[in-house]
């Protein structure tokens, strides 16, 4: 393996991280609630995406030769000295249905902001309980292509921001804060101080959420599937709103009900141009 293999130039900056995009990044704390072990990235976009954010310290990095090819091709920097490997040394890591392309890391966890420090501007997701790491995942992806200032998640009752979360993510894990709280109630109460209309999204909502008034900054808060909102969740929300659909079906996957709020928050916010 080469130099010019080993350490491809780095083009790619730091692009999504400028501060002009989103006025800037809150102050930063070690994130509570995850595990002691490396966070474990796996995916082309998943990878690439970390390598390109300087707020990610990544600790091992194995690539196979055509990952490794690309990468050079692409002028992507690598960071760190990876190993080149043999396809199948990455898939005795990951699960059988792990579809790593080629490349594999492991890094420390992002830090994450206060809630405190969060800019009252702007969509915010609140997530209550969902544990489902494919659901999570997909929900990032969505709040990046909408440009969600935050994720606020629980300490407990949320997976971690690693593995199949990190896959479906799809590079989002690097572009949208995760504010973790340890109670869920207060976090709502205090977004609800700062001046955010709080929105939980239930089925029993008095209310269609593409009628009622929606302003900044607006915080929607989506309950697990099956479950919903808890009760203290509901209580502390300003408003809880449905989503009105017009077929036999009335319920959607809360990643895909996501999508379907945002889209209206972001349109009836003017955050669509």
């Amino acid at each position: 393996m080469t130099d010019r293999d080993r350490k491809p130039p780095f083009r790619r900056g730091g692009r999504p991280f400028d501060k002009g995009r989103s006025g800037g990044r809150p102050a930063w704390r070690a994130r509570e609630g995850v595990g002691d072990g490396p966070v474990i990235l796996y995916g082309w976009h998943t990878v690439t995406m970390a390598l390109a954010n300087p707020q990610r310290r990544i600790r091992k990095l194995l690539l196979t030769e055509n990952a490794a090819r690309r990468l050079s091709e692409e002028n992507i920097e690598t960071r760190v000295a990876p190993e080149v490997v043999r396809p199948n040394e990455i898939d005795r890591l990951l699960s059988a249905d792990a579809v790593h392309q080629g490349l594999y890391a492991e890094a420390d966890p992002l830090p994450s902001p206060d809630l405190s420090t969060l800019a009252p501007e702007g969509l915010v997701l609140v997530l209550d309980q969902i544990t489902d790491p494919h659901n999570v995942g997909a929900i990032l992806r969505s709040a990046a292509a909408f440009a969600v200032k935050a994720i606020v998640t629980t300490a407990r009752h949320s997976p971690e921001a690693t593995g199949v979360l990190a896959k479906a993510a799809s590079g989002a894990l690097e572009l949208v804060p995760q504010v973790t709280v340890q109670n869920l109630a207060r976090a709502l109460t205090a977004l609800n101080e700062r001046g955010f209309l709080t929105v939980g999204l239930d089925s029993e909502g008095s209310e269609d959420l593409s009628t009622i008034e929606l302003r900044e900054p607006l915080a929607l808060v989506l309950g697990a599937e099956g479950k919903g909102l808890r009760q203290l969740t509901r209580e502390t929300c300003r408003a809880v709103a449905r989503l009105d659909l017009p077929g036999e079906i009335k319920s959607l996957n809360v990643s895909n009900a996501a999508v379907l709020a945002l889209y209206i928050g972001a349109s009836r916010l003017g955050l669509m141009k």
